[in-house]
């Protein structure tokens, strides 16, 4: 079953077209991440996901509803964690979490919430007194207390040390474990690769890929890089023939092969019968990062411009 449903959907502000025609669907209980330059169209899709805008044309189902008609019963299920936020900052975190909890038909307890976000210390603690990862873990909180069947999460780990995002990222995971959709926007990809079922960028307002982080633009198809120093007493020449390129820098071998495995299982069984040292040995393919830097190059050139 679909929890989000976008068919041809534009958005248009006078000459400028923001979103151009995507579609996309995401399933229930799926951690989607929507990765993209600053200026694709990113936030102004999501907010017409969530019901804060409205499309020029096309149309989304938010769990089975128009988003942008406003139900309140909908409006009840999800949950929306923005890059910025404004709160009374001189209640404590306590206070907050149990007034938020009070607008919805079935609230978390404020308690089970603090636990899961990390801020027990914190829980007497004024709003307008926390750090900047702290504010944001009570974000996360603020979303979360009512339960929602659907969490948007914009840049949610901003400002989190590295102990900090990776517990984070556990609680994100068991969410999704527990059934919840999260719609996921983030500049780390680290993240994505971590945490989404599936990724799609976003370049110019329009979807240029999709697909799990794996797979994405042809990741799982692109060559494998094996790099080893080659020890003194063997020269090129005395390489075993191998499935791709050989290219030479000073000591340094670099093996390009769409066949990966092969090819390490080649020069490592030419090393060990021969008794060599392969200094350096490294076996790596292009990660996400990688790709989306190539899917959004264009971009990047156009602003450096």
């Amino acid at each position: 079953m679909a929890a989000i449903e976008v068919r041809d959907v534009h958005k248009v502000y006078g000459e400028l077209e923001a979103v151009r025609g995507v579609d996309l669907r995401i399933a229930a209980g799926e951690l989607f991440c929507l990765l993209g330059p600053n200026g694709a169209g990113k936030t102004t899709l999501v907010e017409m996901m969530e019901g804060h805008r409205l499309p020029s044309s096309g149309s989304i189902s938010l769990l089975g509803e128009d988003p942008g008609k406003g139900d309140r019963a909908l409006r009840d299920r999800i949950g929306v964690v923005l890059q910025e936020t404004a709160i009374q900052e001189e209640l404590t975190v306590g206070e907050l979490l149990a007034m938020y909890g009070a607008w919805y038909s079935r609230p978390r307890p404020a308690a089970e919430v603090i636990e899961l976000v990390e801020l027990d210390a914190k829980r007497g603690t004024r709003v307008g007194q926390l750090s900047g990862g702290q504010r944001r873990r009570l974000d996360l909180a603020l979303a979360l207390v009512g339960s929602p069947d659907l969490l948007f999460l914009d840049e949610p780990t901003t400002g989190f040390d590295p102990q900090a995002r990776r517990h984070a990222w556990s609680t994100i995971r068991s969410l999704c474990g527990d059934g919840m959709t999260v719609v996921l926007t983030t500049h780390y990809m680290d993240e994505a690769q971590q945490l989404a079922d599936r990724v799609a960028v976003m370049v110019k307002g329009e979807v240029v890929a999709d697909g799990t982080p794996d797979e994405l633009g042809g990741r799982d198809e692109l060559p494998t890089e094996i790099r080893f120093e080659l020890p003194a007493s063997a020269g090129l020449s005395d390489l075993p023939t191998l499935p791709g390129s050989i290219s030479v820098d000073g000591s340094g071998v670099l093996v390009t092969s769409t066949e990966g495995l092969t090819a390490v299982h080649i020069i490592s069984s030419w090393a060990l019968a021969r008794g060599l040292p392969l200094a350096d040995l490294s076996v790596s393919q292009p990660t996400l990062e990688d790709v989306y830097l190539a899917l959004t190059a264009e971009t990047r050139q156009e602003a450096l411009a």
